[in-house]
C-alpha cells in the first residue's frame, strides 16, 4: 500500500480535520516501515533518518523533499547534516497525524528511487 500511498495527493487540511485513529495508525504505519511515530511536545509525528555518503548527496535529497513539500502544499521539518537528513511529517493545523502525513512519508521514500 505504500506504493498506493505514494500515488495519492494530500487534501486541504483544517484545524477541525480528524487525526488518524489508533486503528488507522496501526495500518498506515505498516506501509512505511522505516518510519517511527514519536510523540514530541504532546504531538505525534512521523520521523525518518536517511543516510548518505556525503553532504552533497544529503543536500540534493533535502532539495527533493522541499520540492515535494511545495508540490503537496504540506511542509515537514527537515534537518540537513553531513551525510544525514532527518524528515519529520505532521499536520500543524491538527497538532498530530493526518493521512496526508503518511502519503508524504511514502512519497519521501519514493524520492530515493528518483
Amino acid at each position: 500500500m505504500s506504493n498506493q500511498l505514494s500515488q495519492q495527493q494530500c487534501v486541504a487540511c483544517h484545524a477541525d480535520a480528524p487525526k488518524v485513529s489508533d486503528q488507522e495508525l496501526a495500518e498506515l504505519i505498516k506501509e512505511i516501515p522505516d518510519w517511527a511515530a514519536p510523540v514530541n511536545n504532546g504531538i505525534m509525528m512521523l520521523e525518518r533518518v536517511y543516510k548518505f555518503k556525503n553532504f552533497k548527496l544529503a543536500q540534493a535529497f533535502t532539495n527533493k523533499v522541499a520540492d515535494l513539500a511545495e508540490a503537496e502544499f504540506h511542509h515537514p521539518a527537515i534537518t540537513l547534516e553531513w551525510g544525514k537528513v532527518t524528515v519529520v511529517w505532521w499536520t500543524h493545523a491538527i497538532k498530530g497525524l493526518h493521512r496526508n502525513d503518511f502519503i508524504c512519508a511514502a512519497k519521501t521514500d519514493a524520492l530515493l528511487d528518483s
